[in-house]
Parts: structure tokens; sequence; C-alpha cells
């Protein structure tokens, strides 16, 4: 049984890496949006539930303190920018595919949320901010009687 597979033809092996890359890389490559690749913005999930509404982003591989948020006349920003190190190595980078991107969202909220209690929490990659609704909003529905 063989484990190890050596291919000692240099126009061979060059070909099968150059196949491998295209066939392999290729449609994951594609598969990224526009909007996360030319615009850097991470994707967003945004839940209206009864209490207030939930907006997740997803941006793994940053901490807790690479992020600001503000609220700002109505306007929820949400950035960060983390700066790629370069630290000197013994070792020969072969192939580098991480990659950090600063981004910039802005969500315009309304008369509805209770500006004072938003919260945010980073957790498994996950900004999720909580944003409540104000009490007058959140009364539920109202039967009314017909004279």
């Amino acid at each position: 049984m063989t484990l190890v597979k050596v291919n000692n033809n240099g126009f061979g092996r060059s070909i099968d890496g150059m196949m491998k890359d295209l066939f392999n890389e290729f449609p994951s490559t594609m598969a990224k949006t526009f909007r996360e690749d030319v615009f850097n913005f991470p994707p967003v999930n945004i839940v209206e539930k009864a209490e207030g509404y939930e907006v997740e982003l997803s941006v793994p591989g940053f901490e807790k303190a690479d992020f600001s948020v503000k609220l700002d006349n109505n306007v929820l920003t949400i950035s960060t920018e983390k700066k790629e190190e370069s630290a000197t190595q013994d070792a020969k980078l072969i192939r580098k595919e991480f990659s950090y991107k600063s981004f910039k969202r802005s969500f315009t909220i309304d008369d509805k949320i209770d500006a004072e209690n938003i919260a945010a929490k980073y957790e498994n990659g996950i900004l999720k901010l909580e944003l409540p609704k104000k009490e007058i909003v959140k009364a539920g529905a109202k039967d009314i009687n017909i004279l």
C-alpha cells in the first residue's frame, strides 16, 4: 500500500498542482459574496423578538477589544481594525491565506429602540448586539370594546 506518491517529473508535478488548485480552490473562492470580498462587510443576521432585536455579525479571528460600537443620531456603527502582524520567523512561509481586514457597518435604528440599554457580547466569533424595544412598543394587542 502506497501512502506517499513521489513524482520526480517537474512538468507533471506543476500541471498536477495547477489542476488541483483550479478544481479544489476555485469553487470556494467563487462562493464568497461580492459584499464580503469587495466591501469587507461581515455577514449579519437581524432577528426581531417580542422584547427587542438581535443583531449578529460573523467576525471570527477578532478579540473583544478590536471592536468599536457607537450610537450617534440613531445610527448604530460597528467597526474594527486589525493590523497584520509581521513577526520575524526562522521558518519559511509557504502559503498565507489568513488575513484580517477592517470593516465598518452602520444601521439606522428607529425610536422604538431603547438606546440606553443596548448591549453587546462577543463569543465564539459572533458579535451579538441586543437592541431592546421601549416599553410602549412591547405592549401587546388590545381588545377594543364596541359600544
